[in-house]
């Protein structure tokens, strides 16, 4: 069981500076396929079980999901499959263990440079702000992984009474969702540092749909590219993948487009996420709409004279 940390409640915000390098020219994507159907890859990504939640570390060599496959810990738990470079297949998903998993649900992990995982855990300990809130763990070479810090509880932080998804952190702003099965989702943002603060979080109008489930948004590593689940209007079935982009770090988001049939169904997709460089995109896709059941993919090509 995991302890009650509480974080000081002062906001830390880092300023984000205007983007200067010039935005990667990318081609369309790619049909998605399942990710143990491509190249050579584990099947052991995908199972009988529910698994979904697929992101990428930051250098391409580790897969994080979350899964209730047979030898966790209860729940959804966390699971990480390696590779030796980004064209290796990947190897047996290994579980992260405690203290990052527990009896109860434990999904959406993020991982940062540096050895940091932002995820979700709906272990209702004292303090608990809701049913999932966003906590940060840390792995250190040797000693394993930090015992996880639970962010603050709103006001004064991120997480709120709701279930928060998708946690996403780029240049000192932590994107996420809140939603509940009664409550729609809606995208926010706090910002602060990892390990440390993060303020209140304050909705971004233009990526939400007030009648939609607006929920799990991953972020590009530059800052400029946004993909989210939503069922808003146009979607193709319960839940569809949209993007959203911005020419410059202090510019307002696009309006969501569908990504369309290359990698939206009638089924559901959810929780996407891009590689480092936007060139993959993973996410999960279920028969109905009751949440994860396969990891899947897609590609786009760097158009040629694109720096």
């Amino acid at each position: 069981m995991r302890p009650r940390i509480v974080l000081i409640a002062v906001a830390v915000f880092a300023t984000l500076a205007p983007a200067a390098a010039a935005v990667p020219a990318l081609g369309p994507w790619s049909t998605a396929q399942k990710i143990d159907e491509i190249n050579g890859n584990s099947s052991e990504l995908n199972t009988a079980a529910l698994d979904g939640c697929p992101i990428q570390s930051p250098d391409g060599r580790s897969l994080y999901l979350a899964s209730n496959r047979a030898g966790g810990h209860g729940g959804l738990d966390i699971w990480v499959s390696h590779r030796p470079n980004r064209h290796a297949p990947w190897g047996p998903p290994e579980n992260l263990g405690e203290p990052v998993n527990s009896a109860s649900d434990d999904f959406c992990p993020t991982p940062i440079r540096g050895g940091g995982l932002f995820f979700v855990s709906r272990e209702a300990l004292p303090g608990s702000c809701g049913l999932g809130d966003i906590y940060f763990a840390r792995h250190y070479r040797g000693r394993g992984w930090s015992e996880p810090q639970r962010l603050e509880c709103a006001p004064a932080g991120p997480n709120t009474v709701l279930d928060e998804q998708g946690p996403s952190y780029v240049r000192g702003a932590l994107y996420f969702s809140s939603s509940s099965a009664t409550v729609p989702g809606d995208v926010f943002v706090s910002h602060g540092l990892p390990g440390k603060d993060f303020g209140p979080a304050t909705p971004v109008a233009e990526l939400n749909d007030s009648a939609a489930n607006d929920i799990q948004p991953n972020v590009r590593s530059d800052g400029r590219e946004l993909v989210l689940s939503s069922n808003r209007t146009g979607t193709l079935g319960a839940q569809d993948i949209w993007v959203s982009t911005r020419k410059r770090l202090d510019d307002p988001w696009s309006a969501p487009v569908n990504l369309g049939p290359a990698v939206n169904t009638p089924a559901a997709e959810s929780r996407p996420s891009l590689s480092a460089h936007g060139g993959t995109l993973l996410f999960g896709r279920a028969p109905g709409p009751e949440g994860m059941s396969d990891i899947y993919t897609s590609t786009r090509p760097k158009l040629h004279g694109s720096r």
